[in-house]
């Protein structure tokens, strides 16, 4: 029996720094990988697909396991062959992303103008060194908490400005992209429209 899978690709380092790429053009991308369904939602590289390849299941750490990695080599090969620059992907399934939402990572956390709540999309998971939750020294970056495959960080604007840079410190060597929380469940609905 086959089962189709609907994954939701966040891709790091789209339409940022000089690296431009149309929307149309990402999808096409996809689609010559023989991977169905593609759609795109917004301009910052969120792609959704579907695949009958095997998948990785039980899905006990999101984005892990043989058959996602493979997947997750062959787009990020594609993707970089063809525009010039490597494009970290971060795979999950929709129910992943769901469940993820469900479990209200930022649940009691006051915003304010001044706050925002991000959803950080993780290659790896986070170094056990990383005692949570951990706020920067400089108060900016409050990571509440943690799963294999995401962080859920509370950011607060400095003079209205958000750095980004080593948002976990040294320790941690993975690939990192970021939606804010309001727009990661915009994703999951146009990804649930499939």
């Amino acid at each position: 029996m086959t089962t189709t899978t609907t994954y939701i690709a966040f891709l790091r380092a789209i339409n940022v720094g000089g690296r431009t790429v149309k929307m149309e053009r990402l999808r096409a991308l996809f689609a010559e990988l023989g991977l169905g369904n593609v759609r795109s939602y917004i301009q910052s590289g969120n792609v959704f697909f579907t695949t009958d390849e095997p998948t990785d299941r039980p899905a006990d750490r999101p984005g892990a396991g043989p058959a996602r990695a493979a997947l997750t080599g062959r787009i990020e090969e594609h993707l970089e062959r063809a525009l010039g620059y490597p494009v970290p992907v971060m795979l999950r399934t929709v129910d992943e992303v769901a469940g993820l939402l469900a479990a209200e990572p930022f649940r009691g956390v006051e915003v304010t103008p001044d706050v925002r709540l991000v959803v950080a999309f993780l290659s790896e998971p986070l170094p056990a060194s990383l005692a949570l939750p951990y706020r920067s020294p400089k108060g900016d970056v409050e990571v509440l908490g943690a799963d294999a495959g995401a962080a859920y960080v509370v950011i607060h604007l400095q003079d209205g400005k958000w750095v980004t840079k080593d948002l976990f410190g040294k320790a941690y060597q993975g690939s990192v992209t970021s939606r804010f929380l309001h727009t990661t469940e915009k994703i999951l609905a146009a990804a649930r429209k499939a």
